[in-house]
């Protein structure tokens, strides 16, 4: 169900300053795929299109997710953190969705302890 962009309340995510961190997801595997950031235009894009569009801090312009490289995000779920200041963007993921060609953004292991339920 996409949300009534007429009357969607854009403001409430806004709230401490132009730009709201979006953090992608695969849904199938529940991987973390990405960091990135949106502005009220890329958010109303993604809710519009149902696939992701964000606000490059560094070329200080809207993308499109891959628009040039064919790795697209199909949305399939979009939720705002307890505070509103965050995104959780589900995604089905084409292909690699970061730009050095991994699955995933976050392959840099820093540190990693044995997991024991």
């Amino acid at each position: 169900m996409k949300p009534n962009l007429q009357t969607f309340d854009f403001d409430k995510y806004f709230k401490k300053g132009s730009l709201i961190p979006a953090v992608i997801q695969e849904a199938s595997t529940g991987e973390v795929l990405m960091l990135a950031y949106m502005n009220r235009e890329s958010m109303r894009r993604t809710l519009e299109t149902g696939y992701t569009w964000f606000w490059s801090r560094s070329r200080q312009e809207l993308w499109n997710k891959g628009a040039t490289s064919g790795h697209l995000q199909r949305v399939l779920s979009v939720c705002g953190d307890c505070d509103d200041d965050t995104l959780l963007i589900q995604v089905e993921q084409t292909g690699a969705a970061c730009h050095t060609g991994h699955h995933s953004c976050f392959f840099k292991m820093i540190m990693e302890e044995e997991y024991h339920a």
